[in-house]
């Protein structure tokens, strides 16, 4: 089964012995970072540092002057990596060991940029702004993310690319120095505290047959039980329909979905016309589509006509797996079961043998690992003791 391995381009820039030391992983390809968000990440076995601090959003690449020339969303550069085109740099050195490289972009996540022009930020019901999602339901923004998109993914050397956070972002963030978790909201609540009442999504609403104001404050008092911690937190789709009412909730992911869905067919497309016709297009993503973030709600039949596939959320026990790719089985394209093997991290490289497996069972066919560059050494033993065994 292809596995390829995340990377940072600072993993390898300055560290000679570095693509050689993921070859030997066993991997057959690294998904490479070339626009990421703002991070703060361990170095462990580079030769001239140990902390990379990522203060915003960027691209790890020279963006070109002439795309972006006069407009008011662009993306931003880096300044914490020494090289002119560290993407570029570290892509050379890994295809140099070998191994096929592929873009990783994020796209709907970006603090700078809901800090610099607040007015792209996700709104929501109480009228508090969330700087790191972009309303994707905003004109300017969803065209600064695909020409964003097709930029970053469109590397030279890169074979196709993987999308992150090609959606609703929303109030789950894995902020710095995050101090939200004093009431437990469960996924119900987070799709409440997700959606978006900038002015964009209440026209949006409207079109739905709703009151924006009306809707907000429906959602407002559907909140009221979670913050007096009155019962369970409520999960899933059914717990949202019992919070918001079953109506109002699916009315408000019809307009979500035709978004999302309309973001995803636009970067795709945009992409795939700045690409050879071989250029594979994954979506980070989760079947469940009210969920946002980094793996973004959709609906498998849809995703699978836009993209070649998609790289799916696969951490946890046995029944996480079964509900995340259980409906892709069968449905064809490529189906990536993204484990973290960072034990600090929650992943598990001690169990990646059984793990990918159990992922195969499911209709998984090609594997994803988080993350090379973070794993200690013995954790990157353990994994690369797993593949090994894998590929008997």
């Amino acid at each position: 089964m292809k596995t390829s391995a995340f990377l940072y381009p600072w993993d390898i820039v300055g560290d000679p012995d570095a693509a050689a030391r993921v070859a030997d992983l066993g991997v057959q390809q690294v998904t490479l970072a070339a626009a990421y968000h703002s991070t703060r990440a361990l170095t462990p076995r580079h030769p001239a540092r140990r902390i990379v601090t990522a203060e915003h959003a960027a691209v790890l690449y020279p963006p070109d002057a002439g795309r972006w020339a006069g407009r008011e969303l662009r993306p931003y550069g880096q300044s914490w990596v020494d090289s002119d085109d560290a993407y570029a740099e570290a892509a050379e050195a890994l295809a140099g060991a070998g191994l096929d490289v592929h873009s990783w972009v994020v796209l709907a996540h970006n603090s700078r940029l809901g800090a610099e022009h607040p007015d792209t930020s996700v709104v929501n019901a109480y009228g508090d702004r969330y700087p790191w999602a972009p309303c994707i339901a905003q004109p300017a923004v969803r065209a600064y993310l695909v020409d964003l998109a097709a930029e970053a993914a469109v590397r030279d050397g890169a074979g196709g690319t993987e999308l992150e956070s090609c959606g609703w972002y929303g109030f789950a963030h894995l902020h710095a120095h995050d101090k939200i978790a004093g009431v437990g909201l469960g996924d119900a609540a987070q799709y409440l505290m997700s959606l978006c009442f900038c002015s964009d999504c209440r026209a949006g609403y409207g079109g739905q047959g709703l009151d924006a104001e009306e809707l907000s404050l429906a959602v407002r008092g559907a909140l009221e039980p979670v913050w007096s911690g009155s019962g369970a937190p409520e999960a899933g789709w059914d717990g949202v329909g019992k919070l918001l009412g079953a109506d109002l909730a699916a009315a408000t992911l019809r307009w979500r979905t035709e978004v999302a869905r309309g973001l995803q067919e636009s970067v795709v497309a945009a992409v795939r016309a700045a690409a050879s016709p071989d250029f594979q297009v994954l979506l980070h993503a989760d079947p469940a589509p009210y969920r946002s973030g980094a793996n973004v709600g959709v609906d498998p039949a849809h995703i699978l006509s836009v993209a070649d596939g998609v790289v799916l959320p696969c951490t946890g026990g046995d029944a996480a797996r079964e509900a995340v790719l259980g409906p892709f089985a069968g449905r064809g394209g490529v189906v990536a079961a993204n484990l973290t093997v960072v034990r600090g991290m929650g992943g598990s490289p001690g169990t990646l043998e059984r793990d990918a497996a159990h992922a195969a069972s499911l209709g998984a066919n090609q594997l994803r690992l988080y993350h090379a560059g973070l794993a200690s050494g013995p954790d990157l033993e353990a994994v690369a003791e797993a593949l090994s065994r894998l590929g008997r």
